[in-house]
């Protein structure tokens, strides 16, 4: 149990008094330090739990952890966050305010990493014994800055002298080689000579789980120069410079060699630095690994996790092939997050060969060895799509395939696409390999933390016992004609919206109806997920707003927010379009009536805390086949958003879960996608001469009118051409437009709105990472449960 109230303003006030400043600052470092030693303690006693069972423990690899603020999140789960608030309020503070001092953690960008995060929640709040690995970013992926409607990019700077989650243990730094030369000797032996070490120090991080449970680690690896002598010819200060960028910014730009390098050191270092640590704790007879390690390596970043394993296996305990191959492929599973050809990461060979020659050698035999064991009867298509090593390249996703022991996709369409069309032959040499396990969101941070008023509805409806079994929030199917209880529940919806709405203006925006639609998209900018589309509808409402004087719709606020990768310029014109239609339209003195739109800057963790319990509309509008899963699909679910969006990833079973009368459902399906793609026959020339809203659009685009000028949408006019348009956004522009209509048709009967709002809160709790985790544990990790005794 946490402190009493009494303990903890004893506690707060002996540390506050030692404060130079008694203002936020000093409270937040005041209370966070608390909170911290706390939890830290209990860090202590699980990790001296776990390692006297000797049971299995989870280690899952992931380049990214989004984890946003800790204080708040650490509160709730100790169920301390009212004593806390009380205690803060005493002193004369405000833990709503005192909270704003932290920054959010830099080491996530989009899903993929807030699903990591998810995932280290719901195991610490399962009692499962499982661990992160990230990289200590110290420049996180970048803060974004809007400039004249363009995206510009700097530090994020999160770690700070205040920052007081992650505890640095030199003592239990690691040594990664790159570079050098390999010398194999006749009885197998292989030396690494020459070559350029780095240090890996940890940080760990403590994961605090709710419901009472032990407290996991997340271990943040910081690169630093280590102290053996360095080979002949390298400079001691370029050195030093190199090893600080292996820790300095997340995806650093590889559209360049010298980029592609750092991305491929970030990713070994990650994957040596991590396996050397499950060693160094193991005390088990190596041959047992798989008996009491698992590891999850989250998309191909972390791939080199399987070379790097049978290296150690190897080269550090003397095991044949055959042994550590054995070990290897029952110890490391692979989720894969895409069917982006993109995404699917291929390496040239000869930055493997360079950077981590032992690596590559051993990648070598197991694409050798592989291409050994093939069926005969293969055409020539088959043998490249299986091959780990082809033309020149290294194809991540295939090793992580052939170097594992389950391979899952993370949505069931995903896991079918996968199956069927993206890793059909790998599915035919490994079937057993393949299964599914659907995303899932915690549903602490994500409804209890983030929406507490809606949680105290609930729990006046069904009782508490759904904050521990999420499934059980189906009991509130029961209460859907409940006229009373909708009125409050629609009360609470606009309570977030009015919080919002201030959070916005003390950003500068004092313009926003909070009787308007709040229309939310926020996500990683990329073509798939269809910005392009939604700004092109709004831009179709504002001409017909001002081109027909009998137009006048239900006041509607667009939100975007979102970052676009450095050098992905597509995307970054998006984001000028925005703010330029944003501009057209909020300025206009009748659409502005109407029609607003609102471009979160440096959208993150915190913002969408804020954002997605205001949502009446979630946007979520991907190409259908090309969204693995999503999981602000389900976070708006879970707030009482009803989805507007396309039959792909997780919005399928969402669509079942819910039926499609409570949705918003357009567009292509996704077998229509992959017909067109298969067949080449999608001509999107077509569509610009059956309709004559949409010609206008893209006469106003190539015109220069949607983007202060004609070059600043230079790759969105290109894209959108009449032999273009990959991800069918004039091909779907008019669905989704009459998907829109249908909406505020819908929403003019707002207790028919609500009574479908509350259907999509009762069937969210099936979308829990509990659930998920639980799949995982049961199908793939084996864990056994775990509880401290306090």
């Amino acid at each position: 149990m946490f402190y009493s109230k009494e303990e903890l303003t004893e506690r707060f006030k002996e540390r506050f008094g030692q404060m130079e400043k008694r203002d936020n600052a000093a409270a937040y470092s005041s209370m966070a330090s608390i909170v911290q030693e706390f939890v830290e303690e209990r860090r202590n006693m699980t990790h001296a739990l776990y390692k006297e069972s000797n049971e299995k423990q989870l280690y899952y690899i992931s380049l990214e952890f989004l984890l946003g603020r800790m204080l708040r999140s650490n509160l709730s789960n100790l169920g301390a966050y009212e004593v806390a608030s009380d205690v803060l309020r005493d002193a004369g503070f405000s833990l709503e305010e005192i909270e704003e001092q932290e920054v959010d953690p830099g080491l996530g960008n989009g899903g993929l990493g807030r699903l990591a995060a998810c995932f280290m929640d719901s195991l610490a709040s399962l009692g499962l014994p499982g661990h992160g690995y990230a990289i200590r970013y110290r420049g996180g992926l970048f803060t974004q800055h809007i400039e004249d409607g363009f995206q510009k990019e700097s530090p994020v700077h999160w770690i700070t002298k205040h920052d007081q989650w992650d505890v640095r243990h030199e003592e239990l730094a690691v040594e990664v080689p790159f570079y050098g030369k390999l010398i194999k000797h006749e009885d197998g032996a292989v030396e690494h000579e020459d070559a350029i070490w780095v240090k890996a120090v940890p940080y760990d991080m403590p994961i605090v789980g709710g419901n009472s449970g032990p407290v996991n680690t997340l271990r943040l690896w910081q690169a630093e120069p280590c102290g053996r002598p360095l080979p002949v010819g390298v400079d001691k200060g370029q050195y030093e410079a190199a090893t600080a960028e292996i820790s300095d910014r997340l995806y650093p730009d590889d559209s360049y060699d010298e980029g592609k390098l750092l991305r491929l050191k970030q990713q070994y270092f990650l994957c040596s630095a991590s396996l050397q640590a499950i060693f160094n704790e193991g005390g088990f007879p190596v041959k047992e690994l798989p008996e009491h390690v698992a590891i999850q390596i989250n998309d191909t970043h972390p791939a080199m996790a399987i070379p790097e394993l049978m290296r150690i296996l190897m080269d550090g305990h003397g095991l044949t092939w055959d042994a550590a191959w054995a070990i290897t492929t029952r110890t490391i599973s692979y989720t894969n997050h895409t069917i982006l050809e993109e995404a699917m990461e291929k390496w040239d060979q000869w930055l493997l060969k360079e950077l981590v020659p032992r690596i590559y050698d051993i990648i070598e035999e197991i694409d050798r060895r592989f291409k050994a064991t093939l069926p005969g009867g293969l055409n020539e298509k088959e043998r490249h799509k299986l091959a780990v090593l082809d033309e020149k390249q290294v194809k991540m996703a295939v090793l992580a395939v052939v170097g594992s022991y389950k391979v899952n996709g993370v949505a069931s369409l995903h896991t079918e696409i996968l199956k069927k069309r993206e890793m059909k032959e790998l599915y035919a040499i490994f079937p057993e390999k393949f299964h599914n396990k659907t995303n899932g969101i915690t549903h602490r941070r994500w409804l209890i933390q983030a929406n507490p008023e809606l949680t105290e509805l609930i729990t006046e409806s069904i009782g508490d016992q759904w904050k521990r079994e999420p499934e059980r929030l189906a009991e509130l199917a029961h209460y859907g004609a409940d006229t009373a209880l909708l009125r409050d529940f629609q009360a609470v919806k606009r309570l977030k919206k009015n919080q919002l709405i201030q959070a916005v203006k003390a950003a500068g925006d004092n313009a926003i109806d909070p009787d308007s639609i709040f229309d939310i998209q926020i996500k990683r900018f990329h073509g798939y997920k269809r910005q392009l589309m939604n700004i092109l509808h709004v831009r179709m409402l504002h001409d017909r707003i001002r081109n027909d004087a009998t137009f006048r719709p239900h006041p509607r606020t667009f939100f975007f927010g979102g970052k676009a990768a450095p050098s992905y310029h597509f995307a970054k014109q998006v984001i000028k379009m925005i703010h330029a239609v944003a501009q057209q339209v909020n300025s206009d003195p009748v659409a502005r009536k109407y029609l607003h739109v609102v471009f979160i800057e440096d959208y993150n963790v915190s913002h969408a805390e804020k954002l997605i319990p205001a949502a009446e509309v979630s946007e979520q509008i991907s190409t259908a086949s090309k969204e693995a899963s999503g999981t602000g699909n389900m976070k708006f679910m879970m707030n009482g958003a009803l989805t507007l969006g396309t039959v792909d990833g997780a919005n399928v079973e969402i669509f079942e879960a819910i039926g499609e009368d409570n949705a918003f459902v357009f567009g292509l399906s996704a077998e229509q996608v992959m017909r067109f793609e298969a067949e080449g026959d999608y001509r999107p020339a077509e569509v610009l001469e059956e309709d004559a809203q949409i010609r206008q659009l893209i006469a106003e685009l190539e015109a220069g009118e949607l983007s202060d000028g004609a070059a600043n949408a230079e790759l969105v006019i290109r894209q959108l051409g009449a032999e273009e348009d990959p991800f069918f956004v004039l091909r779907d522009l008019n669905s989704y437009a009459l998907a829109h209509e249908r909406m505020v048709e819908a929403y003019g009967d707002q207790l028919a709105w609500q009574g479908m709002a509350w259907t999509n809160v009762a069937h969210s709790g099936i979308f829990s990472s509990d659930r998920t985790i639980q799949q995982y544990s049961d199908d793939v990790w084996d864990l056994g449960r775990f509880r401290l005794k306090v």
